[in-house]
């Protein structure tokens, strides 16, 4: 895989981690009410249900990939306008305000580890990303276990400090996630940048 294969895929890939849904709804939200605690187990939740998630994803794809062309070039085609339909639904998403009030119950590390690992194997969006982004940057037929591995620590590697931004932020910065104007302007901004990677890599 190129050089500029991989930076193709990990501007996607930050854009769909940093985009609304219920990963970063959680994360907030968490992190507006318990502060920082157990922050790291709670991170690596995130970060093993991506993984999970790429794994079963990618070992698909590439039997798809090697062995029906057609049905390749659909699903590069369908992942872009996936892409489209994501940037619209957060441009148009109702904005509403975080206000979760601090809360003095701790939780444990395998608590935190497995409410943010179960909610990421339960989120279609996840899932659907890695099937719709993975064959528009990747090619799946040339998939070895080098490229596999590079591409997992990659997720791995922005995953993390994504998640762990948007926590510390949200600790921070409690006013930002409570004034509708700030999250509106997060979403449209996301929904452009994410209307922009669809349009280029679709030309590609």
């Amino acid at each position: 895989m190129t050089l500029a294969g991989f930076l193709a895929y990990a501007i996607v890939y930050v854009v769909a981690v940093a985009s609304p849904g219920p990963g970063i709804a959680l994360v907030l939200s968490r992190s507006l009410g318990k502060g920082l605690d157990r922050v790291g187990w709670f991170v690596a939740g995130f970060a093993m249900g991506d993984t999970v998630l790429f794994i079963l994803a990618a070992s698909g794809l590439a039997v798809v990939a090697q062995s029906f062309e057609s049905a390749f070039l659909i699903i590069r085609y369908l992942g872009a306008a996936y892409l489209c339909l994501l940037a619209w639904k957060i441009w148009n998403a109702p904005v509403t305000a975080i206000d979760v009030a601090a809360q003095a119950t701790r939780e444990g590390r395998v608590q935190a580890f497995l409410s943010s690992f179960l909610l990421t194997l339960g989120n279609p969006k996840a899932i659907v990303f890695f099937l719709s982004i993975m064959p528009l940057v990747v090619d799946l037929r040339e998939m070895n276990a080098t490229i596999f591995v590079e591409i997992a620590v990659l997720n791995i590697a922005i995953i993390v400090p994504v998640m762990l931004a948007y926590a510390i932020l949200a600790d921070r910065t409690r006013r930002l996630f409570r004034s509708e104007r700030a999250l509106r302007n997060i979403n449209r901004t996301t929904a452009g940048v994410m209307a922009g990677a669809a349009a280029a890599i679709a030309t590609r």
